[in-house]
């Protein structure tokens, strides 16, 4: 879970180290104008953007008060269904979850995100095909040996069952075929400092966090790109959802998301945070998963 708190001050910016969540607010409210929270939970994949984007929103909303937190998809839709948080974030639908009604909150997508298989930058593997993945999350290849890498046990690092990013590699890797039963981590910062650590070892993360600290796969011989997310030939891909619920939305939680929604923030920040302009996307997907072009309008 990403670290990190930040007040922005009249006079500069100071930073403290927080439990993942931030703490970001403009301080130059009055009694007249008293601040507006913001209280922002869920995916982590979406969290660095998130942060990111705060600092500009303030310059245009000086009495909002945003709050930003991990927790992972499960968590940001169970919280805004229940009204305790302004937005729920999630790289997953809603209806997509079981236990959340969709029909009490309102989506906004405000990026892509591609997700990509990670290991131990030492391995001398470099591509996989996706079956050879789906074999492997399911535990029935089990040496880096098998697949023409060194004699090393596979250890498999999972996500929680509350990932949206987990259920997103499962709909488009696994298809149905269950993941062995492996360590579970809740966050892609944790996964990735595994991966880094433990040789053999293989994950998937969300691509805003990729580092040289750990070796992205090739797929089939594609490679993680932003151009072949946009055109879907590279198929681990998630929408970033912002989602708040119908009955206690707030004026600044809508000027937020309509900030990330804006050109400037699409075609400069997005993209500096490694993630997909929504409006680059050449294809769409659906809750049930079928792609299919976007039309031009």
């Amino acid at each position: 879970m990403r670290l990190k708190t930040v007040a922005k001050l009249s006079l500069g910016v100071a930073v403290v180290g927080g439990l993942g969540w931030g703490w970001y607010s403009n301080q130059q409210a009055t009694h007249n104008h008293p601040f507006q929270k913001v209280t922002v939970v869920g995916s982590t994949a979406l969290q660095p953007l998130t942060e990111a984007a705060v600092p500009g929103f303030l310059k245009q909303a000086p009495h909002s008060h945003v709050t930003v937190q991990g927790g992972g998809s499960g968590t940001g839709l169970s919280q805004v269904a229940d009204g305790a948080v302004n937005i729920g974030s999630s790289d997953v639908y809603a209806e997509q979850k079981s236990g959340i009604n969709d029909q009490q909150l309102d989506d906004h997508v405000v990026a892509v995100a591609g997700m990509v298989p990670i290991v131990n930058p030492k391995l001398k593997i470099d591509n996989l095909t996706m079956a050879q993945l789906r074999q492997i999350l399911a535990g029935k290849i089990t040496n880096w040996q098998e697949l023409g890498g060194p004699d090393l046990p596979i250890t498999v690092i999972n996500r929680a069952s509350g990932s949206g990013t987990r259920l997103a590699m499962e709909e488009v890797v696994m298809q149905g075929h269950p993941t062995m039963k492996a360590q579970e981590q809740d966050s892609n910062g944790t996964v990735k400092k595994i991966v880094a650590n433990v040789p053999g070892s293989i994950s998937y993360i969300a691509m805003p966090y990729l580092n040289d600290q750990v070796k992205a796969l090739k797929l089939d011989g594609i490679t993680p790109s932003y151009q072949n997310i946009t055109t879907n030939k590279w198929k681990l891909w998630s929408y970033e959802h912002m989602y708040t619920n119908k009955k206690t939305d707030n004026d600044s939680s809508e000027k937020f998301i309509k900030y990330l929604q804006s050109k400037p923030t699409q075609t400069q920040l997005v993209k500096k945070a490694g993630y997909v302009a929504i409006h680059d996307m050449q294809v769409q997907r659906d809750a049930k998963g079928h792609v299919t072009p976007v039309k031009e309008p």
